[in-house]
């Protein structure tokens, strides 16, 4: 007969200590995991609301602006340079592909796929920022095309570009930073999954991060045709 571990009750001396999703139990304000998770994913929705009416509100102001400035609007996104626009939409795209593949994965304990597709989520961010900050906005610094006191914009045609330029920074600066949030949260999470946090019992963190990147991901594909596809 096998002793019990004094450390670890219930379970025999030498075994290897079941993973913490295993383990898990739900919060003691909770009437249970499922209530927990009900709960958990309503307060990610409520959230993602939110997000929604703060891209709303450049939305009008997009709208606004490029009725009162058609030909404005035109010139600033023809210097724009559109495949590097393609590419990040495809990159993004993709990287919601492996979110959700990551969210099915914890589903079915599947953790060697879990750690792939968190990893390959982190790594498409990743890829995102660079080409949009060495490809997108290097140049532009070089050029001088900033904004604020430092707006040395020296190709316009039309005054009101300062509109079309203002909403560029604003708009394309909100969603990076958004993108490096969700890249914080993957890498968190790849990390985690080692420790075996994730499985069919508690996978609400996968899945909460993965609704936030794919608003994020439906944000841009949006911001895609409405900056760099004007012209």
């Amino acid at each position: 007969m096998s002793t019990l571990s004094m450390d670890q009750p219930g379970q025999a001396d030498g075994a290897p200590a079941p993973p913490i999703h295993e383990t898990a139990t739900h919060a003691h304000h909770f009437r249970d995991r499922d209530h927990e998770f009900d709960a958990a994913k309503m307060g990610v929705w409520l959230f993602l609301a939110t997000e929604v009416l703060l891209f709303s509100g450049l939305f009008m102001y997009y709208a606004a602006m490029r009725y009162l400035h058609p030909e404005a609007f035109r010139h600033g996104s023809s210097l724009l340079d559109w495949r590097w626009g393609l590419i990040n939409t495809a990159v993004l795209l993709m990287s919601s592909f492996t979110a959700a593949a990551a969210v099915r994965d914890a589903q079915l304990g599947r953790q060697g796929w879990l750690k792939l597709n968190l990893l390959l989520t982190c790594l498409a961010g990743l890829a995102f920022l660079v080409i949009k900050f060495v490809f997108e906005y290097y140049p532009k610094w070089l050029a001088g095309e900033l904004p604020g006191k430092y707006y040395t914009y020296p190709n316009w045609e039309d005054p009101n570009e300062v509109h079309w330029w203002g909403l560029y920074w604003a708009a394309t600066g909100v969603h990076a930073t958004h993108v490096l949030i969700g890249i914080g949260l993957y890498a968190w999470m790849f990390v985690r999954a080692f420790l075996g946090y994730y499985g069919p019992k508690r996978y609400m963190m996968v899945e909460g991060t993965a609704l936030y990147w794919h608003i994020v991901d439906i944000v841009w594909i949006f911001l895609f045709p409405m900056l760099y596809l004007i012209h």
